[in-house]
């Protein structure tokens, strides 16, 4: 049987071991370890200590621009498989300014006093009982997007973090890019005019997934704390790196991936919340392979009086907007279209901006260590990003279901 969330966080915490680590941290605060300007010149003692968990991709790329910052310390790294471990720690220590240690565990990261935040960069199915786990060690959290796996997982985290204090930054970097804000600023004075149609897309060509058959789990690898609170099932490399996010299990295909992005970026500058209906349609149209989630989807959120559409094509190079990846929002005075690398407005007054994803993540990072020490909300905070996460699962779920969902079904999932 499963672990429920209940019997995962009993495995990892108990009473005492909370009380003790929240005595210690609080002395630690005390004693200064989050009080430094972010101008200043950082000491030693003075550095916000953080720990990476999840390292193979996303979460290697943020404990490099951790081990950046100069009021940061990054001080340790965790993953479920070795290989991965040392690879990153490696690649990682010298560009930190003190050693970094390492775990296979990430319950010896909760129960070390000493750091103050957690980046969570693990497979989405992970997020919420890794992120619970975090909230009752009372650590501050960076949740990668989208921050829960399925929709019924809101409330608990939204209850951890309020009852813990327990600070939650979303991996929804593009809402601290200046261009990226710029491009909302010039939606919301009313510059593009009427915007009642945003569409968010991607388009590009995935490589098939070939069957494979189930194996044995590689030397070293926790499979056991990978899988979390799911079924147990027998190892099978093509559920594993990279490649989890195509099965249900896991994750929302790229509904999942990308749209936690550019849903939330649509329904920002659209300024909605929670749709009124959803409707999609899609399938496997081009890749009869291992995985299970569409290469092919279109899904329409409904709201009063505006509309947001998604679209993803997985066999396709020819791009929407002349974007692989974007947002466009249509005003009766022009078309903005907004991606990573910054906006234009076309068919209007001319307008735009340009960023990288490099300069977003920089800001991201560095909004969410300010945060930290000013215990002011961050740029993605999680009621903005449960939000968008929850358009990405309403839109499969719509998909999987086959027939149009309204409010009550998904009030019904969130209790």
């Amino acid at each position: 049987m499963p672990l429920t969330v209940d019997e995962f966080l009993k495995r990892d915490l108990n009473r005492r071991q909370f009380l003790g680590r929240s005595a210690c941290r609080a002395a630690t605060v005390a004693a200064g370890v989050m009080t430094l300007s972010a101008n200043a010149a950082a000491a030693p003692s003075s550095r916000v200590p953080v720990a990476v968990i999840g390292v193979r991709n996303r979460g290697r790329e943020l404990a490099t621009l951790l081990a950046a910052q100069p009021d940061v310390e990054l001080r340790t790294v965790c993953d479920v498989d070795p290989s991965v471990l040392h690879s990153a720690a490696a690649q990682l220590s010298p560009l930190a300014a003190h050693p970094i240690t390492i775990e296979s565990d990430y319950r010896r990261i909760l129960d070390d006093p000493a750091i103050a935040a957690v980046v969570i960069a693990t497979p989405d199915h992970s997020h919420v009982p890794l992120a619970l786990a975090a909230c009752a060690a009372g650590k501050d959290i960076y949740l990668e997007s989208p921050v829960i796996g399925r929709l019924e997982e809101s409330d608990r985290l939204i209850s951890a973090a309020a009852s813990s204090n327990c600070l939650i930054q979303a991996g929804l970097q593009e809402r601290s890019g200046a261009v990226i804000r710029d491009a909302i600023q010039f939606l919301h004075r009313g510059r593009l005019g009427t915007v009642r149609l945003a569409k968010a897309w991607v388009v590009h060509r995935r490589k098939p997934l070939p069957k494979k058959a189930d194996d044995a789990t590689p030397d070293g690898v926790d499979y056991t704390a990978w899988l979390a609170t799911h079924e147990p099932r027998p190892f099978n490399p093509n559920r594993f790196h990279f490649n989890w996010r195509w099965f249900w299990d896991y994750g929302g295909g790229e509904l999942s991936q990308w749209g936690s992005h550019l849903l939330d970026l649509a329904r920002w500058g659209l300024q909605v919340d929670w749709p009124e209906r959803v409707a999609a349609l899609g399938g496997k149209y081009a890749f009869h392979d291992a995985t299970e989630t569409p290469d092919t989807l279109s899904v329409q959120y409904g709201y009063a009086d505006k509309t947001i559409l998604w679209e993803h094509r997985l066999w396709s190079a020819h791009p929407i907007e002349g974007r692989s990846s974007g947002v466009a929002f249509y005003g009766d005075k022009g078309v903005l279209v907004l991606d990573r690398s910054g906006w234009k407005v076309y068919d209007g007054e001319p307008a735009g901006g340009v960023t990288t994803a490099r300069e977003l993540d920089i800001a991201h990072l560095r909004n969410f260590v300010d945060s930290i020490r000013t215990r002011q909300t961050p740029t993605a905070d999680l009621p903005t990003a449960l939000v968008s996460a929850g358009l990405c699962h309403l839109g499969n779920r719509a998909y999987r279901a086959g027939r149009e969902l309204t409010a009550t079904d998904w009030q019904d999932a969130q209790g």
